[in-house]
């Protein structure tokens, strides 16, 4: 299975690569980025490029998410940073807002009902 997806692979380079021109200038993007891609036997930076690699990767740690039982739901979807507690504090306007909305959505669909009954 892995031979044949990079046989399939290797097609799909060699169909884009006939797909450009003959002539490669010092512009041309593809050829920029496979040059800068590749690693050289005694290169000066490439232990320094590996390191700075490394150190971004690591600066790239997730942070920590909350972890418990499913918060209640809020207007703007926003999760809960890990620390909270669990306690919800508010002032009911949420879920107040949230019957509303579900209260207004139901009679609307009562409505489209009643008014489609005698069809």
């Amino acid at each position: 299975l892995a031979q044949g997806r990079q046989q399939q692979q290797n097609v799909e380079d060699a169909i884009k690569e006939m797909q450009k021109p003959l002539a490669r200038y010092i512009d041309d993007e593809d050829l920029d980025r496979m040059l800068r891609e590749q690693e050289r036997e005694g290169d000066p930076m490439a232990e320094f490029i590996q390191k700075r690699k490394a150190k971004e990767n690591q600066e790239k740690k997730e942070k920590p998410r909350y972890s418990g039982p499913a918060p209640p739901p809020n207007r703007f979807n926003i999760w809960p940073g890990h620390r909270w507690d669990g306690v919800d504090r508010s002032n009911g306007f949420e879920q107040q807002l949230f019957a509303r909305m579900a209260n207004k959505k139901a009679v609307q669909e009562l409505a489209y009902k009643w008014s489609i009954e005698d069809m």
